[in-house]
């Protein structure tokens, strides 16, 4: 029985603390963040535009997964 409650325990403090990590931005602050990434001021921006690229090669790599395999199974 012990372990439930301590997957309880843990469940319940994780339920509690996400709510703190919201980060809501106002418009303006989502304009300005946009006008610092074109203009490369955003603070880490060649980490932030390292794993961009990085996203953006994955969702590629996903399209041709899916696209050789539609054409596999024709």
């Amino acid at each position: 029985m012990k372990p439930y409650y301590l997957l309880i325990l843990i469940i319940g403090a994780t339920l509690l603390t996400l709510p703190a990590c919201d980060n809501n931005q106002t418009g303006s602050e989502k304009v300005m963040n946009k006008v610092d990434d074109a203009l490369d001021r955003r603070p880490g921006e060649k980490i932030r535009d390292a794993a961009e690229d990085v996203g953006h090669e994955l969702d590629d790599a996903a399209k041709e997964i899916k696209e050789s395999a539609k054409d596999a199974g024709k």
